[in-house]
């Protein structure tokens, strides 16, 4: 029973609902379903493509700080290695992949759509993009390598360093998305992709697919112990917990 995945299937396309509270923010448990979910649907001969998409409003805001800045020192170890191991399990997914972004897409959110083969993006004052560096938390050199592999070196170095966060319109130009609709078509051109990929033969499809992405799941490999190292000793940084504690507070004065 998933607590934060749901699922439906349509035409052979299995859409995977991203469902918890408004933001879909990313804790433990959640990151654990989604990987078991794809792992079931990589091995279902019925399911020929995924979409992978958020509620109005957002697709996921990222990791769920709040939660995560309780987590003790073992718990965060055992967390940062189940992401990268979400992230290989959506990189190496041989099967179509395409990410409905419903809405704000910022940090871990829009790592999860650049996971995808072709983003659709609602329109609206949403912005999507890696902004860790402003919060204090380190990107590994596997999370520079998927985002340039869609937006080029040059892109991936400004942005990162900068945190910069683009609305749909830039992510477009950019090539960060490759369409953007309104939220209530944004189900019909995810699934009309799909299908364009489906028509194709599958064996060469998916084949091609993991030639393309050989480099990429190479670098998350093996660059994953030292990534995970990398972020933990910044992630308990008493400069870090000072930012990350600032956030926490602005964010449940909100709520």
């Amino acid at each position: 029973m998933s607590n934060y995945i749901k699922t439906q299937v349509t035409d052979h396309i299995c859409y995977i609902l991203l469902d918890r509270g408004k933001s879909n923010a990313m804790h433990l448990e959640m990151i654990d379903e989604l990987t078991e979910t794809l792992q079931k649907l990589r091995d279902d001969e019925a399911i020929e493509a995924i979409v992978l998409q958020g509620k109005e409003g957002f697709f996921t805001s990222g990791l769920d700080l709040i939660t995560l800045f309780q987590y003790d020192e073992e718990q965060m170890r055992i967390f940062w290695n189940r992401f990268i191991n979400l992230i290989q399990e959506l990189v190496s997914f041989p099967k179509p992949s395409i990410a409905a972004i419903t809405g704000h897409s910022p940090a871990g959110g829009c790592v999860l759509a650049l996971c995808c083969d072709y983003r659709v993006m609602a329109e609206g004052e949403y912005i999507i993009g890696l902004n860790e560096v402003p919060v204090g938390i380190i990107v590994p050199s596997s999370i520079f390598e998927l985002y340039s592999f869609w937006i080029g070196s040059a892109n991936a170095s400004r942005f990162l360093l900068e945190g910069r966060l683009l609305p749909p319109a830039e992510a477009l130009k950019v090539g960060l998305i490759d369409e953007v609709v309104p939220f209530d078509r944004i189900q019909t051109a995810t699934g009309r992709k799909a299908k364009q990929f489906m028509q194709f033969d599958r064996n060469a499809w998916r084949a091609s697919k993991l030639n393309i992405r050989k480099n990429l799941l190479a670098q998350v490999a093996e660059t994953k112990g030292e990534a995970i190292e990398q972020v933990l000793k910044q992630w308990w940084a008493p400069s870090t917990r000072a930012i990350l504690q600032t956030i926490i507070d602005n964010l449940t004065k909100k709520a």
